[in-house]
């Protein structure tokens, strides 16, 4: 190997630092800060989980109902409703877009998707 040629931890860490640069993953963390900073969203998304944590468990013990359902998911539908909560799933989104792109791109000459199921021995 010679001292010219660039090592592939490298070549992913200057990836990285590109991804980083991308208007989506830009979108996103200023999305991701603004949902962190309101306190108003941080309450809905505590509620949230608090329910649907109760929610799991009443479900796991056979207690849960369909109303119980319907509670969770018309709760998460409010929290999603919410403007920047919209923004941040939006870029959450294309953000995810972007990344698949680029599995996909460092996927193809391998015939392997590393961002799938790269791992194992024998599937079938």
């Amino acid at each position: 190997m010679s001292a010219e040629q660039v090592s592939i931890e490298e070549l992913g860490h200057e990836l990285g630092e590109r991804i980083a640069r991308t208007p989506e993953y830009e979108r996103f963390e200023e999305a991701r800060e603004a949902v962190q900073r309101d306190d108003e969203v941080q309450e809905r998304i505590d509620e949230f989980e608090q329910l649907r944590a109760k929610f799991m468990e009443a479900r796991r013990t056979g207690e849960a109902t369909q109303s119980d359902l319907q509670s969770v998911q018309r709760t998460q539908e409010e929290l999603h409703s919410m403007p920047l909560m919209r923004e941040f799933l939006d870029a959450q989104d294309e953000l995810n877009d972007t990344l698949e792109a680029v599995n996909e791109a460092i996927s193809e000459p391998l015939t392997v998707d590393f961002g799938g199921e790269a791992g194992g021995c024998c599937h079938d």
